[in-house]
């Protein structure tokens, strides 16, 4: 008897590893949005590449331990139908003509929510990154693991704050400044591609000012990366704010700054707080 249930319970630990996280795409934008996936190299596929999410919907995916890749959101598609034909999106295409991606990254610019599942130490690490710009108000909220597992992401409309070097046509995304100018500074590649030389630029800064918790540039590691063990993932696009923001023009330095004052919101993973950024300048 004591040896069965040993290897019962080591069924289901192998089960419960196996299964590694579920992810539940949540859209509560007032439009159908188009959700990408893109799995790293080695990292197996998930159910699905892309696929339609209308306005008030979710859908659940499935992951094992140790996937890793992105996730992140396209706007005004028009494929057909079947899903299959020659379309394209106005934001996040992944050049496939198709609802799903087959393997294709997104086109920059696009709010991306990338992930680590039991990476070092048996940490999921996640992040939303905006290095490849901004297309879509985009959170990410940890349920039901252990550690920090802290809400992430960047709920404000920075198409709205976007400075019109880095506007994309039609006003539908706001280019990174290594996509709108493509020197090695803004990149952080060639003479400033590591830690010590690649520093935050006034685009960086703007963008960290408006979405405090998510990648600015390349090294913005120490303020943007979180981990969580064992959690489920909710990512949603266009979060609700219930509570006010203010915004103001830093003239000083040029910088238009989003104060988020109170961003409280309930959820499965808990309470969500951020800060009004200022700590980020």
């Amino acid at each position: 008897m004591a040896l069965s249930s040993i290897l019962i319970i080591m069924f289901f630990h192998t089960l419960q590893g196996g299964l590694g996280a579920t992810f539940t795409f949540v859209n509560k934008c007032d439009h159908t949005v188009w959700p990408g996936i893109l799995s790293n190299s080695g990292s197996p596929k998930l159910d699905s590449t892309g696929f339609q999410l209308t306005k008030a919907t979710s859908r659940s995916f499935q992951a094992p331990t140790g996937w890793s890749g992105r996730f992140w959101g396209r706007t005004g598609c028009n494929f057909d139908q079947s899903g299959s034909g020659s379309g394209s999106c106005a934001t996040g295409d992944c050049g496939s003509g198709q609802t799903e991606c087959n393997g294709a990254g997104a086109d920059p610019p696009a709010t991306l929510a990338e992930f680590t599942l039991a990476g070092a130490g048996g940490q999921d690490f996640y992040d939303v990154s905006l290095v490849d710009g901004y297309n879509l108000p985009m959170v990410v909220e940890a349920g039901g693991g252990t550690g920090t597992c802290a809400a992430t992401g960047c709920v404000a409309d920075l198409n709205r704050r976007c400075p019109a070097e880095l506007r994309m046509s039609g006003g539908g995304a706001c280019k990174s400044a290594c996509e709108a100018f493509g020197t090695p500074e803004y990149c952080c590649s060639g003479e400033y591609g590591n830690p010590n030389t690649c520093k935050p630029t006034a685009y960086s800064q703007l963008f960290k000012s408006v979405c405090p918790r998510s990648y600015s540039y390349a090294y913005d590691d120490p303020t943007s990366t979180f981990t969580c063990t064992g959690a489920d993932y909710r990512i949603t696009f266009c979060p609700s704010i219930p509570n006010r923001y203010e915004a103001f023009t830093n003239k000083s330095k040029g910088i238009e700054r989003l104060i988020i004052s109170t961003i409280t919101r309930s959820s499965d993973a808990g309470r969500f707080f951020m800060d009004s950024g200022l700590g980020h300048r």
